[in-house]
């Protein structure tokens, strides 16, 4: 090197050494000038103690370490993604480099690599994965193993999530639960009139948490109980969702706890134990095959768009925030992924005066119900009382038994 260059060398030596003899901690233009040195020099230094040895790991050895910390408080299925992206990135650069080595260039051919090597995955999966990446090496920077994120600024193009929404129509919601089976009527049911997430809290939902005397039902939300008050949310039995509810109640066989019960929720929540959750529970190839038989094309995120519909339904009467609070999800959320545009929107702004989509269907299996439930509920929501009377009917079953809290319950068996 040249004399001006090891000159400052030597000055910055002079003063680390200075500094050690008198125990006192670097300055901050010492300390920069010591985080962008080379390893082999940083390593020379700490051999005689003028800096602490630099911390390193090998890409296997912190990835593998990383998601072990992670799967302490995530889900199955974060786990699983993480495991995913993980095996990318291993497989690209190799379990036994150091982090160290991993440039800005190569997280460049990283990129190159999942857009071009990778043809098949969506430009949401991409964005999604580099993003995982990116939280990889924060995590390694923060534990001071590397001196900066290499996929600080690795992004792609996610997609627009308008190219991947669908509204189900209330004619093609017939059609669906047309073709159903009794169990799968109300799968449907919960997630095109109530808005549930499917398969998690569609699955988790317990007769216990349906009150058919206040026309409300508690759903359990897996996804967010590990936000401190998300755990439960309190849903209407909207008019929409209401006979399917009383079918399946009807159905349900002595002792039954879950309201989609069954050889198909039994098997579903099982699956759910092992590792990787609620991915394990495949309902989506038997809904395939329900579409299909409606004589319909299969739409995008199948399960997503039967929720997304049914927010779009409820906000065209109602107000944000508790539509939201229904939902389970945030107005910026609801605007960005769910919330669509529809045919009755633009007939009702020309001053047609269309209805919502949201028109409740005629159950054909539906056994005749009469009367009219209670005039009166006790307010235990947070949300104005009002929205929740304007939005349920209180259409009750021959039989209005509040199922809250009573434990020793066996729905009646009907031959219906």
């Amino acid at each position: 090197m040249n004399a001006k260059l090891a000159n400052e060398i030597k000055l910055k030596v002079e003063s680390l050494n200075a500094l050690a003899i008198n125990h006192l901690p670097m300055d901050t233009g010492t300390a920069t000038w010591v985080a962008g040195i080379g390893d082999d020099l940083a390593a020379k230094l700490a051999a005689v103690g003028l800096i602490p040895p630099r911390q390193s790991a090998k890409l296997g050895t912190f990835l593998e370490d990383y998601i072990v910390r992670r799967g302490a408080d995530s889900k199955g299925g974060t786990v699983t993604n993480l495991v995913t992206v993980r095996n990318d990135v291993v497989n690209f650069f190799k379990a036994d480099t150091d982090l160290r080595d991993i440039t800005e260039q190569r997280a460049d051919d990283f990129r190159t690599h999942y857009l071009t090597r990778m043809p098949k995955l969506a430009a949401a999966t991409v964005a999604r994965r580099l993003k995982t990446v990116r939280l990889f090496f924060k995590h390694a920077l923060r534990m001071k193993l590397i001196p900066a994120n290499p996929f600080a600024d690795v992004t792609a193009a996610g997609g627009q999530p308008a190219e991947r929404q669908h509204y189900i129509t209330t004619d093609d919601t017939a059609k669906l639960l047309a073709a159903a089976s009794p169990i799968w009527r109300i799968v449907i049911a919960l997630s095109r009139f109530a808005g549930l997430r499917n398969p998690s809290e569609v699955l988790s939902l317990k007769w216990e948490h349906v009150n058919f005397e206040t026309n409300r039902m508690t759903v359990p939300s897996p996804k967010a109980e590990h936000h401190p008050g998300k755990a439960y949310r309190t849903v209407p039995l909207f008019p929409e969702l209401r006979p399917y509810i009383d079918e399946a109640f009807e159905l349900a066989e002595g002792g039954a706890v879950y309201v989609v019960g069954g050889s198909t929720g039994d098997g579903c929540r099982a699956a759910a134990d092992r590792p990787g959750g609620w991915m394990n529970a495949n309902l989506r190839t038997t809904f395939m095959k329900i579409v299909r038989r409606a004589g319909l094309q299969p739409w995008p995120r199948l399960f997503h768009n039967l929720r997304a519909s049914c927010e779009t339904d409820l906000m065209t009467n109602h107000p944000i925030h508790c539509v939201c609070s229904w939902l389970g999800n945030t107005p910026t959320v609801a605007l960005r992924h769910y919330l669509q545009v529809v045919e009755t929107d633009f007939e009702r702004a020309a001053g047609g005066g269309a209805k919502s989509g949201a028109v409740a269907l005629q159950n054909p299996v539906q056994s005749e119900a009469g009367g009219s439930g209670p005039e009166t509920t006790e307010a235990t929501e947070t949300l104005p009382e009002k929205s929740f009377r304007r939005l349920v009917t209180a259409s009750v079953v021959s039989r209005p038994i509040n199922l809250m809290g009573d434990t020793g319950f066996e729905p009646v068996t009907s031959s219906v």
